[in-house]
């Protein structure tokens, strides 16, 4: 699985309307996407920002889903959010990797690789004593 994470803040007195927005981009997201397994808005307690938790099949799962909301998502950030930053839990695909690099000036984009895990281990090569 390819794991996402984005936050994101409401412009001020925008609740509502950033509230109505996620709505229609989770309505596009259940009618469109084929590989998204998971898609879970959190607001802060004080209405001021937003995270996104989002799972996928793979990497090109996330670039099915902008595609699909993207018309939704420019409306977002036109009208009721900014501050677009992205982690990444995973390595992307090239594409995705095109795609970072092309909005590299609009979204800040962080990356973890797996280290250590319950289903796949990653393995530490130990030092050789000299």
């Amino acid at each position: 699985m390819f794991e996402v994470m984005a936050r994101l803040k409401i412009r001020h007195g925008e609740l509502d309307g950033f509230k109505q927005q996620a709505a229609e981009m989770m309505r596009q997201t259940r009618e469109k996407d084929t590989k998204t397994l998971r898609y879970d808005w959190f607001i802060s307690d004080d209405g001021t920002q937003c995270e996104v938790r989002e799972g996928y099949v793979d990497a090109d799962g996330l670039l099915e889903h902008a595609h699909n909301v993207a018309g939704a998502r420019e409306k977002l950030f036109r009208d009721h959010a900014y501050g677009h930053e992205m982690t990444l839990y995973g390595e992307p695909s090239p594409a995705l990797a095109e795609l970072m690099q092309r909005l590299a000036g609009h979204v800040k984009f962080n990356r973890y690789s797996l280290l250590q895990g319950l289903e796949s281990d990653i393995q530490v090569p130990h030092e050789v004593p000299a």
